[in-house]
């Protein structure tokens, strides 16, 4: 079977997993914070309830992008997250690709014209 031709459009340097708007702002976050962030503050920032933050952060812990810890402040637990170093590595190859979407989209749209017609 032979190979189908690269789609010029397919962009498949979108990593999927990042490709989410409530795992992008988590991600943004994070790498604004190396040292990491409170799952507080991580929920300040992205404005996801408790429950979807905890679930997009699961999804990026099994991914190997965010190292969740979980210990104690005085009496009260303390949930933090950060970036591991593959996850900061993922993410700038991720923002670097998106960056050429953006890009390519700003060229055609300045040449005037349907930017479908100008893609297709």
């Amino acid at each position: 079977m032979a190979d189908r031709p690269k789609a010029p459009f397919a962009f498949d340097g979108l990593d999927r997993i990042l490709h989410e708007r409530a795992r992008l702002s988590i991600m943004t976050s994070l790498a604004d914070h190396p040292k990491g962030l409170s799952f507080t503050e991580l929920r300040e920032l992205s404005g996801l309830t408790d429950g979807n933050l905890s679930r997009h952060v699961q999804i990026l812990e099994e991914a190997g992008m965010v190292l969740v810890t979980k210990g104690f402040e005085g009496r009260r637990p303390l949930t933090t997250c950060a970036l591991t170093d593959d996850g900061r590595v993922r993410f700038s190859d991720y923002l670097a690709v998106l960056e050429q979407v953006l890009s390519s989209a700003r060229r055609k749209g300045e040449a005037g014209g349907n930017l479908k017609e100008k893609f297709i």
